[in-house]
């Protein structure tokens, strides 16, 4: 499939060939969930952390003699029965990641590469490139073009220039090829591609 190409002064800069393969799957919402869950699960710190009984810090001395008070037996106050006890069983540091399979998680990126251009929230543009890092010149072309929630993906690197002026616009992102994922594809309400991200994509998921 063709697409338009533009600049980022919204001029035209002709056309580029989109394989089918990679932009024109049905998109499945039960991939794309899967990727997503797994990306998410990945990036969690799972540093939460409770005091058991060993760690709090109230004495160990039985609090009462054993027989003849009527009540229940009890040791010392760091039970997990007491206010400000130990807690039993309760949360430790641990990794909340799980395995996906390499091919699957390629299979969810051509998948939401492809639910991008089905919805019409691909654009591709020429070069993502300025000779200085403007950021005031780059928001009025943004502004320009309607984009206020956007992704942007460059080949395999990024002009520094571009990145040094796209830093400080809310809602503008820009990643390398190499750093194109599902879930920030899909966070995004407009996903851009220059030329050689597409290029790089493709060698990518082909």
């Amino acid at each position: 499939m063709k697409l338009d190409v533009i600049k980022l002064d919204g001029g035209k800069a002709g056309s580029v060939e989109l394989g089918d393969d990679v932009f024109g799957l049905e998109p499945r919402a039960d991939i794309l969930h899967r990727v997503v869950r797994w990306q998410r699960n990945k990036a969690q710190a799972g540093t939460h952390k409770v005091k058991t009984r060993s760690e709090t810090s109230y004495s160990t001395k039985k609090i009462y003699r054993q027989k003849g008070t009527g009540g229940a037996r009890h040791g010392d106050r760091n039970a997990p029965i007491f206010r400000k006890g130990g807690i039993y069983k309760g949360p430790t540091p641990r990794s909340h990641a799980h395995d996906l399979p390499k091919k699957f998680r390629k299979l969810g990126l051509k998948h939401a590469l492809s639910a991008k251009m089905a919805a019409g929230e691909l654009v591709v543009i020429e070069t993502a490139a300025m000779d200085a890092p403007k950021t005031s010149a780059l928001a009025k072309q943004v502004k320009e073009l309607g984009w206020k929630r956007a992704l942007i993906i460059d080949g395999a690197e990024v002009n520094e220039n571009f990145a040094m002026a796209a830093r400080n616009i809310e809602g503008l992102d820009v990643l390398p090829s190499v750093g194109a994922n599902v879930y920030d594809i899909l966070k995004r309400d407009t996903l851009v591609l220059t030329k050689a991200g597409v290029e790089a994509l493709e060698a990518r998921l082909k």
